[in-house]
């Protein structure tokens, strides 16, 4: 009897453990989602809805004081077919992409030193790295402003120093004065996602490049800049997608001929009152950017696994 009770419970045991682990599972995934449906409805709330409603303006038209609900596509054909609305998207990419190589280029050298050559009070060199966002971003961008303007330092030091005789106009009001502005205002956000990139890199992998006979550049050809790709394409995507956006820069210094695509869509929802048509420029801009942003996630994938 004890032998018989002992096999006749042993399999319902075994069969009651997988049971009792599903239902374990069912209960950690109801509290996962209890803890995650605060933050996902804040976004639902705060992000999704907007963008919904912001698709649904770009198909709508505006007929002078009333918006008429007929789903048209006579926006993106106006922004197609005008003549100011493409061009000024690709001063925007173009612009944005400068910004975006520049300050990649400029912020791998301090990411690097900071990962590979300082070994001490890393926390200060952090820290003495974000002093610029102590301070506003307005008053940042108005400082360039005074650098770069009629009077500005620049053009009363080459004064001074009898190189011009007249101020130099070219330096504020164009491209490149919102080029400038900005690589100075974001170069830093390159600098933290590369600088952890290059910090995770086991430094083994190089001591047996310098085993096998690399020299200096070849170890950082072959291992270092291959394994930081992930951090300089976050990097990228950190910097490209808010630059051209930019509202603020351009309009302080660009002038006419700096403008940029928020610049535009700024103006229909303000002064033109046409938001279908600034909802409309508002969608096509985020199309724009995903599609570069999904072309950079991929390239970066299919380096990563050739490398790997």
């Amino acid at each position: 009897m004890t032998v018989a009770a002992r096999g006749a419970t042993a399999p319902g045991t075994m069969a009651g453990r997988p049971r009792v682990s599903r239902q374990l599972l069912k209960t950690d995934d109801m509290k996962g989602y209890a803890l995650v449906s605060p933050a996902l409805l804040t976004v639902l709330a705060g992000l999704g809805a907007p963008i919904v409603l912001l698709v649904l303006y770009s198909f709508w038209t505006q007929n002078y004081l009333t918006i008429d609900h007929t789903p048209t596509l006579a926006n993106y054909i106006t922004i197609v077919t005008h003549s100011i609305y493409i061009p000024v998207y690709v001063r925007s990419v173009a612009i944005s992409l400068a910004v975006t190589l520049t300050t990649l280029l400029l912020a791998y050298p301090v990411a690097y030193f900071l990962a590979f050559d300082v070994k001490r009070n890393k926390i200060a060199w952090l820290i003495v790295i974000t002093l610029p966002f102590w301070t506003s971003y307005l008053l940042r961008v108005f400082s360039w402003k005074l650098i770069l303007g009629y009077n500005g330092i620049i053009n009363s030091g080459l004064k001074s120093a009898g190189l011009i005789d007249q101020p130099l106009e070219f330096l504020l009001y164009n491209p490149v004065a919102v080029y400038l502005t900005l690589v100075y205002g974001w170069a830093t956000f390159a600098i933290l996602p590369i600088y952890v990139s290059l910090e995770k890199i086991d430094r083994t992998y190089l001591e047996a490049a310098t085993d096998l006979g690399d020299t200096a550049f070849e170890r950082f050809w072959r291992i270092t800049f291959p394994l930081s790709l992930p951090g300089v394409s976050a990097a990228f995507l950190v910097i490209f997608i808010p630059t051209i956006g930019d509202y603020v820069t351009p309009a302080m210094v660009g002038g006419p001929n700096g403008s940029m695509i928020a610049n535009l869509i700024q103006s229909q929802f303000g002064k033109a009152n046409n938001w279908p048509l600034g909802a409309a420029l508002s969608v096509f801009a985020m199309l724009t950017v995903t599609a570069i942003a999904m072309l950079i996630v991929w390239a970066t994938k299919r380096m990563t696994e050739r490398i790997g």
